[in-house]
């Protein structure tokens, strides 16, 4: 016998599978001797702690050594494979689960700098939500499938949280980027271009653009139209300036751009947002 193991397998409903995260399977495993175990082709993702011991995992053609108090994040369309040490056998507590965000989170965690092998800084936010995950499909209790969505999505919130902590302890930029942000914060109104940024703060546009997108999951510019937008449904619900004005007053060149870049954010103009709001 190479491993012992308490899995659980589930078949979500309908509704799960097109609304929510779900679970495919889950299980505390213990390693009694080295076995690989290799994957590729699956729509699923693979989230695993390193409870004990060591081993390897690879990912395509990279291989990581890995151990005690390690995280395991894989997209498992692409091949795989994990084996536990001869020497220091390891367990682990492990889900396979999907879901129709599932592989949009993945890939902003990956755009943003995010490694499928990390050490969080608190192994207890992920051994916690999944003994949560685990009790519940044990016991099948009540509202399963919506509290698993809820464990598995703090799964993937403390993945990609531990990603943007690490981004900022090691890029030198990151002080410069929150300037950045704040000077759009106080700058709406003006006219704001990437080539003004640049010089203002020191830094090659190229790089400034793409460590914000990285630091704040968003371009520069989306940031910049979130923030007027934010100011101009302020204006809307709060003064009885015309649209034209709020547009001008919140770094619109004129009115009609303003209602076309509304009606895109909000899915209603901003006469609409008004009435209803």
């Amino acid at each position: 016998m190479k491993s012992s193991s308490d899995r659980i397998l589930e078949t979500p409903s309908s509704y799960a599978r097109s609304h929510f995260y779900y679970i495919q399977e889950i299980g505390i495993l213990q390693s009694l001797e080295p076995h690989v175990s290799r994957r590729s082709n699956l729509n699923s993702f693979l989230f695993f702690v390193v409870l004990s011991g060591s081993g390897t995992v690879s990912i395509g053609k990279t291989k990581y050594s890995i151990g005690s108090g390690d995280c395991v994040w894989i997209d498992c369309s692409g091949a795989y494979s994990h084996e536990s040490s001869a020497d220091d056998p390891w367990s682990l507590f492990w889900i396979h689960y999907d879901g129709p965000e599932a592989a949009s989170s993945y890939s902003a965690y990956v755009s943003q700098g995010g490694e499928p092998v990390f050490k969080p800084g608190n192994l207890l936010v992920f051994t916690e939500s999944l003994q949560k995950l685990f009790d519940t499909h044990k016991k099948k209790a009540s509202y399963m499938e919506l509290l698993s969505n809820k464990y598995i999505t703090d799964i993937v919130t403390a993945c990609c949280l531990e990603s943007a902590e690490d981004q900022s302890a090691n890029t030198p930029l990151s002080g410069k980027l929150v300037s950045v942000h704040q000077y759009l914060e106080a700058h709406y109104k003006e006219k704001v271009e990437l080539d003004l940024l640049a010089r203002t703060f020191f830094v090659s546009k190229y790089h400034l653009s793409r460590e914000y997108r990285k630091h704040y999951g968003a371009s520069i510019t989306s940031d910049l139209t979130a923030i007027r937008i934010s100011h101009a449904k302020s204006f809307l619900r709060f003064s009885d300036d015309s649209v034209a004005e709020i547009a001008l007053g919140c770094g619109f060149q004129e009115a009609g751009y303003f209602i076309k870049v509304f009606r895109a954010q909000e899915n209603m103009t901003p006469l609409e947002y008004w009435k209803k709001w």
